[in-house]
């Protein structure tokens, strides 16, 4: 599973971060940030998501008030939202 992270579209409400310890809160600028991450295209960045961590992805995309993190199986193919 592989999750994209929109930080442009972020607007800071730190639900992600509750959710997945991957998340972190970046006071300063209000905007979480996706840890371990590589930017993809601009303000775009994306992950593998570890077997284990899977479900706690999955509750971090699901509470983003603004769709800023999509998860996409293996094969591509999107998963939420």
């Amino acid at each position: 599973m592989r999750v994209e992270y929109d930080y442009d579209t972020c607007i800071g409400m730190f639900q992600c971060v509750a959710e997945w310890d991957a998340f972190e809160r970046d006071e300063d600028a209000g905007k979480a940030v996706l840890a371990d991450s590589e930017e993809q295209e601009e303000d775009v960045f994306v992950r593998e998501v570890p077997d284990d961590a899977e479900l706690d992805a999955k509750f971090a995309a699901r509470s983003c008030p603004v769709d800023a993190i999509t998860l996409y199986d293996d094969d591509g193919e999107q998963l939420i939202p």
